[in-house]
């Protein structure tokens, strides 16, 4: 039977979904753990081990995933240095460490499988933070839990959580859960208050958050503008343009009016404009003769990234960058924060949990194929359902991999009615299809209609709860428990309507013209 263009549009999805669910240099790798985080400054970063890379041997033993590591890491004496020589797929550690290095490197299994799970699913990391000699007021941590989104936002973290808390006491927290993520990880995201200023000798020009009217995260002018190399490796500097407000305009200008000319570089003025995070010279700009006395809302704001070598100096450059960016946009924390605990969040349903929702899922469209069988008589049509629900799976599960979308317990409930949805429309288009008073083709419109028509409704109202309306007040409970649900859902119904639903209806026509 020659496939038609609607069918072969559900296969190319399909390969393409395929694509993106599978990292197909894992699937068939079982040896190796991924290097998910090395602590900088430290013995292992000094001899040039990076994220991203895959330890494969220690001491000569096959690690084959982190129980493996975990063991190696074990035998190191507290005491002692000992010999140690880290195969990677780079390169090869050979040195003298103690049992510190523990602490100062975490690993991840390898995994075929790109798709990202929730914090129920995968675990993560979890803070329970105060304000550092302040007790924290409702109105103030609402204030802090706002501000602290805002910044996570920006970093571009995904599966996060913060709430409020408080002891028997009556003492204010900020609970902060995130999914994958390591306690390291997290402390070093809170512990900076994030305070930004532009100084020119003692006098400070402009702050970041109130000072700043825009900042440029995109374009021609923001991103990385050259690397170089270094003795110890590459650096790479980044630049990126800001706006003043007016009043810090007027700050720059006076200041700027009561300097000389360089006498080291009659381009420059005598003093430079410093650029301090929490009260640490991050970097200095020179400040061209031709800005002194001038009231200019326009500033470039420059600084770098390093790494052993050019690929891993770029990607701390857009690093850095990116939490200046943020800084700058967002202002620094009303309080100097501190981590009052700090701890893992293990796994609630864990690997197995969602191996039992697969293959109970699985099950679930076969048995369905098997009624449908028993309905009609008739074995190509239960396995053209069978193909269509699965399909409609893989490409929900394609698009949130494409998209790096962690898959909670809302989301696998929104994934599970989806499916029921189009096991519901698919016997739409089978009764519609043996209705014999209008044409075959007829019958097919018909039943595409009403499957459009309660695709519609759906969709109007899943949108809200997305989130993506918050900025007009509508759809608060987005960012909570059924934002997952929503956004899977509509995936799935959406994927269901304009690909797998028009394919299957074509099998069923090409099914009933052969019978």
């Amino acid at each position: 039977m020659k496939l038609s263009v609607k069918t072969w549009v559900l296969i190319i999805f399909l390969v393409f979904s395929l694509y993106f669910i599978f990292s197909f240099k894992d699937l068939f790798t079982t040896s190796g753990v991924y290097v998910k985080f090395v602590e900088k400054n430290t013995s292992l970063s000094d001899q040039g081990l990076t994220v991203g890379e895959i330890i494969l041997t220690v001491n000569g033993q096959t690690i084959k995933n982190v129980s493996d590591f975990q063991n190696s890491m074990s035998l190191l004496s507290d005491k002692q240095m000992n010999k140690l020589d880290i195969q990677t797929n780079k390169q090869e550690i050979i040195g003298l460490f103690n049992s510190s290095i523990k602490n100062q490197i975490i690993v991840s299994e390898r995994s075929g499988i790109r798709i990202k799970t929730g914090l129920d699913i995968q675990g993560g990391a979890r803070a329970l933070i105060t304000a550092k000699n302040h007790s924290l007021t409702d109105s103030e941590l609402t204030d802090l839990i706002s501000i602290s989104q805002e910044r996570f936002n920006l970093v571009g973290l995904s599966d996060l959580n913060i709430k409020k808390a408080s002891d028997m006491q009556g003492n204010n927290f900020m609970i902060i859960e995130i999914a994958g993520s390591t306690p390291k990880d997290l402390e070093d995201l809170i512990l900076q208050q994030g305070k930004f200023e532009g100084k020119i000798g003692n006098e400070t020009i402009f702050t970041g958050g109130k000072d700043i009217a825009h900042v440029e995260r995109s374009g021609q002018q923001s991103g990385i503008e050259g690397c170089s190399s270094t003795s110890s490796g590459e650096v790479c500097r980044f630049r990126f343009p800001i706006s003043l407000t007016e009043e810090a305009a007027k700050r720059q200008a006076a200041v700027t009016g009561n300097l000389s000319i360089s006498t080291e570089d009659p381009g420059y003025l005598s003093q430079k404009l410093d650029l301090y995070i929490d009260g640490k010279l991050a970097d200095s700009l020179y400040i061209s003769k031709d800005l002194k006395g001038q009231i200019t809302t326009q500033i470039s704001i420059q600084g770098s990234g390093t790494g052993k070598d050019r690929a891993s100096a770029v990607v701390d450059a857009e690093t850095n960058m990116k939490k200046l960016q943020t800084i700058l946009i967002t202002g620094s924390l009303p309080y100097q924060l501190e981590i009052s605990k700090l701890d893992t969040i293990s796994p609630v349903l864990g690997k197995s949990f969602t191996e039992a929702i697969l293959i109970g899922g699985l099950f679930a469209m076969l048995a369905v194929s098997i009624i449908i069988f028993l309905r009609y008589r008739n074995i190509k049509i239960s396995l053209a359902l069978l193909f269509t629900s699965f399909s409609e799976l893989v490409i929900i599960l394609g698009f949130a991999a494409l998209i790096k979308w962690n898959l909670d317990l809302p989301s696998i409930a929104g994934i599970i009615a989806t499916i029921g949805t189009g096991v519901d429309s698919q016997i739409v288009i089978l009764d519609e299809s043996r209705f014999k008073v209008d044409s075959l083709k007829e019958r097919i419109k018909k039943a595409l209609f009403i499957i459009f028509t309660s695709f519609a409704t759906a969709f109007v109202s899943l949108v809200p709860l997305t989130g993506l309306f918050q900025f007009m007040g509508i759809g608060a409970a987005g960012a909570g428990l059924l934002k997952g649900f929503a956004i899977t859902t509509l995936i799935g119904i959406t994927a269901g309507v304009f690909i797998t639903r028009p394919a299957f209806a074509d099998i069923i026509k090409r099914i009933e013209d052969h019978n």
